[in-house]
């Protein structure tokens, strides 16, 4: 699979309307997503993160912009729960089938409730990974909360 991955995939057979936007990824950059959004020249609010927690003990994805931080308070608020922590990387790399750094929150492996940061109607499209380092996909927020069956909370700092 040269730009295929199981998010691409799940665009493609959903007839989404998408682009894909491959950079070069430097093995060595510090923050995928400040990396992503400076190579693509997006703006960091419009380029989302695909973050796992584990929310009383059960594995959450939420997609936050990469010029925020990750409310884990909020996040378990969103879905009802108390107790949150970020998850380990091997876990999430597990759960969602992608490499820690190309995590994303389209066609991962186990289905895993997903909160998507408010902010991201307020924009006409959005960046998130397309399921590998050094590619992103633009879709619509609209699309993004259909495809997931994402929660839209307000889950960013």
């Amino acid at each position: 699979m040269a730009t295929g991955t199981p998010a691409t995939a799940l665009l493609n057979r959903e007839k989404i309307p998408h682009t894909l936007h491959p950079y070069p990824h430097d093995p060595r950059a510090d923050g995928y997503g400040e990396e992503a959004a400076a190579a693509l020249g997006v703006e960091p609010q419009r380029l989302f993160k695909t973050l796992i927690a584990s929310i009383d003990g059960r594995l959450v994805c939420a997609v936050v912009p990469v010029s925020g931080r990750l409310d884990l308070k909020a996040l378990a608020t969103a879905v009802g729960g108390k107790r949150a922590a970020m998850a380990e990387p091997a876990a999430a790399a597990r759960a969602t089938g992608y490499v820690v750094g190309g995590i994303s929150p389209l066609g991962q492996k186990t289905r895993l409730p997903i909160v998507v940061d408010r902010s991201a109607q307020e924009m006409p499209t959005v960046f998130v990974s397309a399921g590998k380092r050094g590619l992103q996909v633009e879709l619509s927020p609209a699309d993004l909360l259909r495809l997931t069956s994402a929660l839209s909370a307000p889950i960013a700092t």
